[in-house]
Formats: C-alpha cells, structure tokens, sequence
C-alpha cells in the first residue's frame, strides 16, 4: 500500500501508522533489540527469545573506555624520540611531511619548528615500556598494559575525529560503540542501565572542546540503548528523588497505569519505541533504589579512597569516576565511559599537559590496582586514549620552556589493559618525527573489531537494518588485531 493510495488515506492515524512500512520494518529488525529488551523487563520474557551474542566465549564481560577528550600528546607521554633533542627549532623536513595536509590554525605557518618533549622519560617494570615523568603511578602498573604507538584515524579535527572513534563514522548519527554494544549482549544488571556515561572536566584546559549527548547516543538504534549520562554535579541523575506527597508506592502504581496505557498503545500501534518507552519508565523506577546506594562511598576503606587520590570524594572529577567506574564494574554494568576533556594543548603545553596528569595518573592506575584486588580486571576490558595525536611541530612561537602543538591524525598512542589483553608489550612504531607510522599500522576501525571481539563478539555479525542497508560499528572495515591479544 501506498502513502498517496486512497485506501492508505482513508485510514485513520493508528490505523496507518500500524501498517506502515517503517513501522513494519523496525517491527522486523526488532530480533536482538527484543532479546535485551527482555533482559531489561524480566527473565519471563528471554525465554520466548534467544540472544544471537556473544558469537565465541568472550574475554571480557565489561568495558571502562577512559576517553582523553582533545588528544594527549603522545610524544610527550608515551612514545619518547630522543634523536630530536639537537633537531630543536629545525624546520619539520618535507620527506617527513610528505605534503600531508594540516589545520587552519597552522596551515598558514612558514616554518614548522621541531618541538622535542621537555619531559624525561624511563623505562619500567618487565616489560620495559616507556612512559614519561608526568606518569609516575601509571609507570608502577606499566606491565599491565598493552601501549599501541601506531593508532591512526582520518579525521583531523576534534567533532568528527571523537565521533569517529565512537561511532565508526565522522558524520553524527550513528549509534555509539557503547550502544552497539548493549544492543548485541543486552544488561547483566536489572537495576542500572548498560551503559553508563561520566564526564570530567580537566584543570589543563578548563575551556577545552565540549562534549555532545550524541556521543554516547544510540543513533537509529532503539533509544534504551543510549548511554545514560550521569551527571558532574547534584544529583548524578536528574528527577532521581520522587517529588514531595509521592511516595515509592504512589510511584509504583502510577507506572503501573501508565504500562497499562502504553501496552494498549503498542497493540493498536506496533511501534518497538512503545516497548522502550515502558522499559525506560521501569528502568528510572529501579534507579531510584540502585543510584544512591551506587554513589554512595562512605562506606569505601579510607586506604582506597588514598589509593584514588585527594580528588576522590569531590563529585564529578576524574578521580571520583574512576571510583564509581569501579563500583559500577562490581554491579556488571556492561559499558562505562569516562570522557575526560582538557587535553587539547595548542599552546602552553608544558603547563597543561602537567594538570592533566596531575587529573589522570593516580585514579588510572588506582582503578587498575583496585580492579585487580577484587579478581575484576581478568574479565573488564580498560582503554585509555584520545581521539588523534599531537603535531611534533610547534604551533606558535617556540622556546626552550614553552610549546603547543596542532592535531594530527597519522599517528597517536592509546592503551589497553585487563581482560586478554597481552599485558607488558609496546605494539606499533613511528618514525624518528613521531609523524608517521613504520610499523604495524591499527586503525580506528581495528580497534574497534578488536574491542568488540574480546566482548566475544564478530563485528562483522553485529548489524542492524536502517534505511535499506545492514549498518555496523565497523562499517565496511575493521581487521582484528591479533598481536594485541594474550
């Protein structure tokens, strides 16, 4: 039937949105969408559906992506290039560059003055990786750590670059690797949602680039999937208390009228957005019980509170959400993200990059420390990294003190860490600029394959139907990197 048919017309607005192709068409691409929505609403209901994830007994059963929102520099952190410290000053060389394109903000540069770091580096634990001075804790824990020197991406400004990584394509629209993930394996945890969003603000740069909610949306997968953001400040979830005269009681039966409303609703409609929105209604009911006990440190020994830092117990900093990263990790919430910005250093760097790791080092390493205490990290997957690398070139005046750096998207470091990860290795190496890759080159959409493959899922399998064509995080892309795998 037609929209424009006259029969189609004559119908009434339930009546033509039940027959509907788009409604016929989220109805049929429902399949693992209903299989987590059941784990959400009850044991009951998986019964009458079989989950078709994980593909293959996964290593992980948990992810904490640590994301360094405006790009660390790598070349101070993590990939040392000592060659250059007589290079300083000297124009960056055109074989190096290899007319490979650069932003406005230093396109217009006559020169590219080589910048070596200022920062000293060691080598540390058994597996001798390089880490900087600014790292001292990170540096005690280096063996648990996978550190990927060769990560490229394509976009080579922060918007598309960030969506890039988190969503598989530098266009806004797509569903979060957060959300893909949820959708595949569905909640362990009845109470809180599966995938969780905290943010933190860094004292490097204050006003760095902003965060979008669409980040961590789910795109044109069924909105339950969307991560949840709890927030920096007051209550981590807004409408969290009932309003004064409404007891847990009074809540309850209205969200039972209101199922009862909505269930008439999807039998005259059909829409699966009926079934979220009623699942979403219970889900923020159990919230109410489950959030306040999860935020609620006090009952935290005063050595692991030490162990996180003096920032700890101040809500919305990065120290604080590693802590709740950890309790989160303790109730089987699939998914938790922490976006920490503040990194990105076009200028002053020397200064900013020292308050970034002041933010990061101690909690980073503190999580992986506590996680391991608690026998977690063998079955939580932890990854640390921003969404491009640093320029070796300076982006302004340079001196002996004092330096920026512009993005640059041919190479940068991230880390992993935890559930079969192999532990101790450096993978991956840039040449003596730390401009290009040499050797073992990863792609974001490899890291991608990877990740979702340690969760026991094919990320060729993981699709979902939009528009006519079959979507997934990796698009038409994504190798599986065995090297980084123990």
């Amino acid at each position: 039937m037609n929209c424009n048919d006259h029969a189609f017309l004559s119908l009434d607005a339930a009546q033509r949105m039940a027959v509907s192709r788009r409604t016929f068409l989220q109805q049929s691409a429902g399949g693992i969408g209903l299989a987590a929505l059941g784990s959400l609403l009850g044991p009951s209901l998986m019964a009458a559906t079989k989950p078709a994830f994980p593909n293959f007994a996964p290593k992980a059963k948990r992810i904490i992506y640590l994301f360094q929102s405006g790009a660390p520099s790598q070349m101070d952190l993590f990939d040392p290039k000592p060659v250059l410290a007589g290079k300083r000053g000297e124009d960056l060389p055109d074989s190096i560059r290899k007319g490979q394109r650069l932003t406005t903000m230093t396109s217009g540069q006559k020169k590219f003055p080589v910048a070596p770091s200022i920062f000293k580096f060691a080598q540390h634990g058994k597996g001798g990786a390089w880490l900087s001075e600014l790292m001292p804790h990170m540096a005690k824990v280096s063996d648990e750590f996978c550190i990927v020197r060769s990560l490229f991406t394509e976009a080579i400004n922060h918007d598309p670059a960030i969506t890039f990584s988190q969503t598989g394509s530098q266009l806004a629209g797509r569903p979060s690797i957060g959300s893909w993930v949820g959708y595949g394996l569905g909640s362990e945890n009845k109470d809180l949602p599966a995938y969780v969003v905290l943010t933190s603000f860094g004292s490097g740069r204050k006003d760095d680039q902003p965060l979008y909610d669409r980040l961590w949306s789910a795109g044109f997968l069924p909105s339950q999937y969307q991560g949840v953001k709890f927030r920096n400040k007051g209550d981590p979830v807004l409408y969290l208390s009932n309003p004064p005269g409404m007891d847990r009681a009074a809540r309850r039966e209205t969200l039972d009228e209101l199922a009862a409303l909505n269930g008439k609703h999807f039998d005259a409609l059909g829409d699966p957005e009926i079934q979220t929105r009623i699942a979403q209604y219970e889900m923020a009911f159990r919230m109410q019980a489950s959030v306040p006990d999860l935020t609620d440190i006090s009952k935290e020994p005063q050595h692991v509170l030490d162990m996180y830092g003096p920032e700890v117990k101040t809500p919305g900093t990065y120290a604080s959400n590693c802590l709740l990263a950890r309790r989160l990790a303790e109730r089987d919430v699939r998914f938790v993200q922490l976006f920490h910005m503040g990194w990105d250093h076009h200028g002053g760097l020397p200064a900013a990059i020292r308050g970034q790791c002041r933010d990061t080092d101690q909690p980073t390493a503190a999580l992986l420390t506590d996680l391991k205490q608690r026998g977690l990290l063998d079955d939580t997957l932890i990854v640390w990294g921003g969404e491009f690398g640093r320029t070796i070139y300076s982006q302004g005046t340079l001196t002996e003190t004092n330096y920026g750096r512009d993005h640059h998207p041919r190479c940068f470091s991230i880390l992993l860490a935890g559930a079969g990860v192999r532990k101790g290795t450096t993978h991956g190496e840039t040449d003596d600029y730390c401009y290009n890759i040499v050797r073992d080159p990863v792609h974001v959409h490899d890291l991608n394959a990877t990740i979702m493959h340690l969760m026991g899922v094919e990320h060729t399998k993981l699709t979902y139907r939009y528009q006519g064509r079959d979507f997934r995080l990796t698009d038409i892309h994504g190798e599986i990197m065995k090297p980084l795998l123990a």
